[in-house]
């Protein structure tokens, strides 16, 4: 593809606001970009070129067939589609190889044991004697996810008793292909980080600052970028096992490490997401490079970006739900007289509770100020 960006058509499968939100850089880049969308009216329809279920063979081929590059909105595409698509001479990033670790939990918690990357206890668990025997090994209560598919807080159970996910255990039995849940200790953590790191085909890698996260009902919430500075031999360890994860699945574009900080000073990986991530979305306007501009970057095998930060402070807010009355733009004129320091993204979305319909970004020398600024404004859509 070599350094003539404008020749470049980047394809993403999946129409969430992940790719609503690749559509601006690829614009100023100069990258042609298309979406294929689950639906229509989707958050990246004033991108979508096509409509169609990413698990059909067929439609995700035909898609393929019209980009250079195929990159993701999300995890879900099946690995054998992809697959195919590189057997066909597709540039598919990230490459299946290394997607199907963020794919599977279980493939994910095995990957991480053999970089030797510090994670929780765990077990794959067949059914329920297994997994309650793993509860009593641990003090009484556990957490169990489904190997596939969860996410933002879908999924995931906290249990003390294995019944608790009998209904997990019945719908595996039933799809007949013997597969297992994930379960794994109940980590005493006093906050949660996140490193991202973009990482191009060439090799050349790039990451971002850690940043603290905070989660609400098991969806993000808030963001605070750099990360508070509670011990600096913490966060210089959350970096370096960020970047020792990208390195060792060789990912292409964005991941994104999510991290516990436990009560004595041990960080342990949570979760993997092969794409732009929740965690990133201060980048925008808080990075000289932006996660979103710099995935496409990667993607396309083009020289990374700069990713320092543009203030001292930057916090993310996500407006969970919005406005009873309508989306989220019925409330852009007060917010926007009240907060002139907020930056505010609406991602299109008919409001429910506990959906992600937007977020509100502010950055300043003052973090707390910040902070402050930052949760108002989003409190305003509610």
């Amino acid at each position: 593809m070599g350094l003539e960006s404008g020749s470049i058509s980047i394809g993403v499968i999946g129409g969430g606001q992940l790719a609503r939100m690749m559509v601006p850089p690829a614009i100023h880049l100069g990258l042609r970009i298309s979406v294929l969308a689950e639906v229509e009216g989707s958050s990246a329809a004033r991108a979508a070129d096509a409509v169609g279920d990413y698990r059909d063979p067929e439609t995700v081929y035909a898609f393929a067939d019209t980009v250079d590059v195929v990159t993701f909105d999300h995890e879900h595409v099946p690995g054998e589609i992809l697959r195919e698509l590189e057997r066909r001479g597709k540039a598919v990033h990230p490459r299946p190889d290394a997607l199907q670790y963020a794919q599977d939990k279980i493939l994910m918690r095995e990957k991480l044991g053999e970089l030797g990357v510090p994670v929780p206890a765990w077990a794959a668990v067949a059914d329920e004697a297994e997994l309650q025997r793993f509860i009593d090994e641990h003090g009484g209560r556990a957490v169990v996810k489904t190997a596939r598919g969860g996410y933002d807080g879908k999924g995931v159970r906290v249990v003390s008793q294995a019944d608790e996910v009998r209904d997990w255990f019945t719908a595996l039995a039933e799809d007949g292909r013997g597969g297992r849940l994930l379960v794994e200790e109940l980590v005493d953590f006093v906050r949660e980080l996140s490193q991202l790191v973009a990482r191009r085909p060439s090799g050349e890698s790039r990451t971002w600052p850690v940043v603290e996260t905070i989660q609400r009902d098991g969806v993000c919430a808030e963001v605070i970028a750099p990360a508070p500075v509670a011990n600096p031999e913490t966060l210089d360890e959350a970096a370096r096992i960020g970047a020792a994860v990208a390195e060792g699945v060789r990912v292409t574009g964005v991941l994104a490490v999510e991290m516990f900080e436990t009560r004595d000073g041990r960080v342990l990986v949570n979760e993997l997401a092969m794409r732009p991530h929740n965690s990133g979305h201060f980048s925008i306007e808080g990075s000289v490079t932006s996660q979103f501009e710099q995935h496409l970057r990667a993607v396309a095998d083009l020289p990374l970006g700069d990713t320092s930060m543009t203030a001292p402070a930057a916090v993310m807010v996500n407006v969970l739900g919005g406005p009873e009355e309508g989306p989220m733009p019925v409330r852009y004129t007060t917010v926007l007289a009240e907060h002139s320091r907020a930056k505010v993204h609406s991602y299109d979305k008919q409001p429910r509770p506990g959906r992600k319909v937007g977020h509100v970004t502010v950055t300043g020398d003052d973090l707390e100020a910040v902070l402050a600024e930052a949760r108002a404004a989003a409190e305003a859509f509610a």
